[in-house]
């Protein structure tokens, strides 16, 4: 005999089982239990409040919806791929167990709406639990930003030599993108923090339910104010997804940082043995592969943001079976990002930090030249000309296998007779990053202040 699907009553013939394996999402969906639970006790209450259903049934489901989440969570629950998803999975265990009262649970309600609102229930809470991870390692960074105010390392542009910076301004560039991931997705959960249960399939419904008092009972801050958009927005997915991706940019620049420098051309950071591996074959070898794995990760993430574009971006309104897509794309954002975050952040914090090839790193490559244009611009001598100026004395230097701090006093006047003794505290690498002193520079005394605001932001998180 035919087993019944609940939404079987149409069909007189039994869907294959090959279809019923390819059609379920209980593999992937069953991670939303808890919330489809929590989100089912505060319909019922509704229903029951609203008398919709008997108060006494109500009062029953709500029991036994709890009872079931702690068999869930006591591992004494096996969920049913027949029974397709957690939904049904959950309504097919209630009705097992009080028979008819349970039918009376899904009044009103769809499991499109009703999966938009475990869908925003979970990620509500993925934006907490990702926002504290951002939290940790922007608290990583301060305190090695504390540790590395004065140490003075080369910055980049196009990957060459351009000026020197400090340790904790570099670093302190990342506190700023995590700031900004923290308040991406601070906004992305205001948005995802809207309840769609009342929706319906897509066209509400004729029963008087209280929208309000549901959203009150779950802690969302409004209703969704249409039916059609109720069920079949995914926006809030994907601008999660987006923002993880974000997040996981920066994550990968860091990381491709870390591993040029840890390779022996720039040994400006060694890391720890904890967060390295070694070859199979060339005994030498200490590879940063954590950091290699986050910077290869991240085009995971951006696959999972591709597959929600992509998936929604030719569906009609409303609900279409194309959007069961979404999850799996969304978990598997979420999880790669709560596995690098957590190792990255312990990655840096154990890692050495070579101070001294720093410093003979910042005075290679000329870092210090546009320090002596600022120097001649101070004596008078138009920027465009000090710009020329200095780079005829580069291309000296360079034919002299010098440095500019290496110039006798007499080479420099060759360049330029306004040149004095002055010079070589001028150019001097705590020179040129002290009085690099405007707002956002690297000087000491500005990114001990971006530190202390660094530290105040954290304490309002």
């Amino acid at each position: 005999m035919m087993k019944k699907k609940l939404w079987g009553g149409r069909f007189s013939k039994a869907t294959d089982a090959l279809v019923d394996d390819f059609n379920s999402s209980i593999r992937f969906d069953s991670r939303m239990y808890k919330e489809d639970i929590e989100g089912s006790v505060a319909h019922a209450g509704m229903l029951g409040r609203c008398g919709i259903i008997p108060a006494e049934d109500a009062t029953l489901i709500q029991k036994t919806l709890r009872e079931i989440l702690q068999d869930i969570e006591d591992g004494k629950v096996t969920f049913l791929v027949d029974a397709e998803d957690i939904h049904m999975n959950v309504e097919t265990l209630l009705i097992s167990r009080i028979g008819d009262v349970g039918k009376r649970l899904h009044t009103g309600r769809s499991r499109n709406d009703q999966v938009a609102l475990d869908l925003r229930l979970y990620l509500r809470h993925a934006c907490d639990e990702v926002r504290a991870l951002i939290k940790e390692l922007m608290e990583t960074l301060l305190t090695l930003a504390k540790e590395h105010v004065a140490t003075i390392m080369p910055g980049y542009t196009h990957l060459q030599k351009a000026q020197p910076v400090t340790l904790a301004h570099h670093l302190l560039a990342y506190f700023e993108m995590l700031k900004r991931d923290d308040k991406r997705l601070s906004e992305c959960r205001a948005r995802i923090n809207v309840m769609p249960l009342g929706s319906g399939a897509l066209a509400g419904t004729t029963y008087p339910l209280d929208r309000a008092y549901v959203a009150e009972q779950l802690g969302f801050d409004a209703v969704t104010n249409n039916s059609l958009d109720g069920v079949s927005d995914r926006d809030f997915a994907i601008e999660f997804c987006a923002d993880l991706s974000l997040l996981m940019m920066h994550l990968s620049r860091f990381c491709e940082e870390l591993i040029l420098w840890s390779s022996h051309e720039f040994s400006f950071v060694e890391m720890d043995d904890a967060y390295s591996t070694g070859s199979s074959i060339m005994p030498q070898k200490k590879n940063p592969d954590v950091a290699e794995l986050i910077r290869g990760k991240t085009g995971r993430v951006y696959g999972d943001l591709n597959t929600l574009l992509v998936m929604m971006k030719g569906l009609p309104l409303a609900y279409n079976k194309d959007m069961q897509e979404d999850k799996e794309a969304i978990f598997d954002a979420l999880d790669t990002v709560l596995l690098c975050l957590p190792v990255f952040t312990k990655m840096i914090s154990t890692m050495r930090v070579r101070r001294d090839v720093m410093l003979k790193g910042a005075k290679g490559g000329f870092a210090n030249a546009t320090d002596v244009a600022d120097y001649l611009v101070k004596k008078g001598v138009p920027f465009r000309d000090s710009h020329a100026i200095v780079g005829n004395m580069v291309a000296k230097a360079i034919s002299l296998s010098k440095n500019l701090d290496d110039f006798t006093i007499e080479e420099f006047k060759e360049c330029s007779p306004l040149i004095e003794e002055d010079i070589y505290e001028a150019i001097s690498m705590e020179t040129c990053v002290g009085d690099r002193a405007v707002k956002g520079g690297p000087a000491p005394e500005r990114v001990q202040q971006e530190i202390a605001d660094g530290l105040r932001y954290i304490q309002t998180l």
